[in-house]
Formats: C-alpha cells, sequence, structure tokens
C-alpha cells in the first residue's frame, strides 16, 4: 500500500517536473500504464506470394519447390488489429488468392477467401522492455475458415495459421510489413475433399506456406507510457535523505564545538578564533521541486546559532537562494530563487533577527552540487 501510495504521489508530480523540463523520475521497463480502448490500432494491406502443397497429392512425387509454376498463387490481404498491451495484441487477416489446383487439370484455376483471427506477441517488448524501436518482431497464431470457389461451386474448410510478423516504422503513423506464414487446412481448402494416397505426415491436410508484404497505419494514440519505477524512487529518495542527514549531523557537530569555545570564554585570541569560525560557518535550508516553502522545519537549527550569534553581536547576516538549472528556465529560477531567500529571511526575523541586519540574494539556477536537487536550497552565512 505505501509503494503504491508512493507512485501516486510521483505521477501527481510529474506533470509539475515536465513543466520545468526534467526527465528524472525512473520507470520500470517492463511495466506501462494501460490506455483507452481506442488506442494502438492498426490497418494493414498487402500483396502475396504462396506456395500450396495440396493433400491429394500425398504418392504422387511431386516436386517440394516453392516456386514451381503450378504450387505458386498471388494474393492480396487486408488486416485490422489492436495492441492491449506492448506485448500482446489481436488481427483479424482477410485475404483472397488466385491460382492453380496442384493436383488435376493444370487450368483447373480456383479462387480461394481465408479469414483468421490471430493472437500476436511482440517478442521484442516480451523481452526487451518496451521502448519505440524501428524494427518490431512478432509471433503470432490462430484459426479461421477458407472458402474455394471452382467453377462455380465452393468449398469451406477450418484453417490453422502460423507465422512471424516483422514491422519497420518509417514514422509515428506509418509503417512496412514482412509477414512470413504457414496455413494448414482441411481436405477440401483447395476445392477437392479427397485425400490422396499416403497423407500421413499432415494426415492428408491442404497447406500453404506464405510471404506478405504491405504497408500499415497505426490509428489513435500510438505508445505507451512508462510506469513509475516505486523500488528505484524510494530508494533514491533514501540516498538523498541520508545524505541530508550526515550533512546535517556534521553541521550540528560543528555548532556545538563553536557554543562550547564561546561558552569557556577563552583569552582574547581564542575569543578571536571563535569569532572567525562562526564568521565562515554557514548554513543550507534545502527546498522541493518548484517550491518556496521550507521542506524540512529541521534545517531551521543551524540556521538559529547563526541567529542567535548575530543577534548578541549586531552582525548582518548574508541570505543567498539558489534554484536547479536543470529544471525551468533562467527567468523563472531567478524569481524562484529571490523567493526562497525571502521565505528564510522571515523566519530569520520571527527569531528576532533585525531585518536590516539582512542581505537578501537570490542567485538564480545553478549546478554547483550533485544530486543537482541538493542545488534547490538557501544559504546563510555571517557577512
Amino acid at each position: 500500500m505505501k509503494k503504491l501510495m508512493l507512485a501516486l504521489a510521483i505521477v501527481g508530480m510529474s506533470s509539475v517536473a515536465r513543466a520545468q523540463g526534467t526527465t528524472e523520475i525512473p520507470t520500470d521497463k517492463y511495466s506501462v500504464a494501460t490506455n483507452r480502448f481506442g488506442s494502438n490500432w492498426f490497418v494493414m494491406v498487402g500483396g502475396d506470394f504462396k506456395s500450396n502443397y495440396s493433400g491429394e497429392e500425398n504418392g504422387l512425387g511431386l516436386p517440394g519447390n516453392p516456386f514451381k509454376k503450378f504450387r505458386r498463387s498471388w494474393a492480396a490481404d487486408l488486416s485490422v488489429g489492436k495492441w492491449f498491451t506492448p506485448g500482446l495484441g489481436i488481427r483479424i487477416k482477410a485475404d483472397g488468392a488466385w491460382g492453380r489446383q496442384v493436383v488435376g487439370d493444370p487450368s483447373n484455376f480456383i479462387h480461394q477467401y481465408t479469414t483468421t483471427a490471430q493472437a500476436l506477441f511482440n517478442l521484442h517488448n516480451l523481452f526487451g522492455g518496451y521502448k519505440a524501436r524501428i524494427w518490431n518482431c512478432s509471433l503470432y497464431g490462430g484459426a479461421g475458415a477458407g472458402v474455394a470457389r471452382q467453377y462455380g461451386s465452393n468449398a469451406c474448410a477450418m484453417v490453422t495459421t502460423a507465422g512471424l510478423l516483422n514491422t519497420f516504422n518509417v514514422s509515428k503513423r506509418v509503417f512496412i510489413d514482412l509477414d512470413i506464414y504457414g496455413i494448414i487446412g482441411e481436405p477440401d481448402y483447395d476445392a477437392n475433399g479427397e485425400t490422396g494416397e499416403g497423407g500421413k505426415r499432415f494426415h492428408g491436410k491442404d497447406r500453404q506456406v506464405g510471404v506478405s508484404l504491405g504497408v500499415g497505419v497505426n490509428l489513435g494514440k500510438v505508445g505507451w507510457s512508462k510506469t513509475p519505477d516505486v523500488d528505484a524512487i524510494m530508494a533514491l529518495n533514501k540516498s538523498q535523505m541520508d545524505a541530508l542527514n550526515a550533512s546535517l549531523a556534521d553541521q550540528q557537530a560543528e555548532n556545538a564545538r563553536l557554543k562550547a569555545l564561546l561558552a569557556k570564554q577563552q583569552p582574547s585570541k581564542e575569543v578571536v578564533k571563535t569569532v572567525k569560525e562562526m564568521a565562515s560557518t554557514s548554513a543550507s535550508v534545502f527546498f522541493n521541486l518548484n517550491s518556496s516553502r521550507i521542506a524540512s522545519k529541521k534545517d531551521l537549527v543551524n540556521v538559529k546559532e547563526i541567529a542567535e550569534y548575530a543577534k548578541a553581536n549586531n552582525s548582518k547576516i548574508v541570505v543567498t537562494g539558489y534554484a536547479d538549472s536543470k529544471t525551468g528556465s533562467p527567468a523563472y529560477n531567478a524569481k524562484l530563487s529571490t523567493a526562497r531567500a525571502n521565505a528564510v529571511a522571515d523566519q530569520l526575523v520571527s527569531m528576532g533577527v533585525n531585518r536590516n541586519n539582512l542581505i537578501i540574494e537570490g542567485k538564480g539556477g545553478v549546478a554547483d552540487l550533485a544530486p543537482y536537487s541538493y542545488n534547490r536550497r538557501v544559504t546563510v552565512k555571517l557577512q
């Protein structure tokens, strides 16, 4: 539940991040956001070369060369489909062929129409994770029906099909497809229901192998939006918090040492040394992305030490605001850094510091620290 809530929070903040041009949110390699039903549809048209192997030719000793004239036929195909995920989709493919029967009168032409429903499995996205690619390779399988028409008579047969669909993106909307496939049908798929002699290998089934070359068009929204990698985000946040806590602990220890030195009221040389050390000490107050509100009140612990010293010695304090140069325009970052400096200045005034003793500066966007989120800060230092 905690992970889910964090993911929702990250998604909610992503619009602000995009507005400032950042892409720092880690994403999951295999996880994408669900799209509307009208997204990721496609239409394909192509021309086919087919080679026919009849169930009636068993035992006749005919050559198996797919380019023999009595085997080859030409077809046109039309497909409509949709991708439900980057790795899983469906399509309906229909084709019409014009060719000769393998067995019988060589002049005996037939019209053959085949319609199949196919499940598509994008191998690149299933095994390599989703990303926009020029070439995608998909394995598919399906079943349907074929109708063969000869001299005015029709024969209908059930068929199964499998193949390898290759698509090559020309643009976001247009792609070229190369489809290599095979079809196995009942004995009357070629308008001749006889099974011939033998037939042990395919049990008298009619078969086809084919290649289709065509063009396709993507419809609706194209592609997928990746979801945040919650584990990576949590690990990143933890490392940043650990670094901030370590920095805070170091500053608190240094302040405690300086405070102890002041309390001892050593001779003038020691006091001068202590004053110099205090004057060189600065405190940092951190801010969240696109915000001028102090992220954590704990950062004001060190600021209070400086405020107490400034009040006791009527010293001036320099308050300098910064923004992250990797996000936002220079003009926007200049305003944001000044707003952050004023927010810390208001806190100093509430601690009793005379506002006339505050020097407020806005430095705009910088890239001084790493990770660059640390540059979203204000420094407080005695002049």
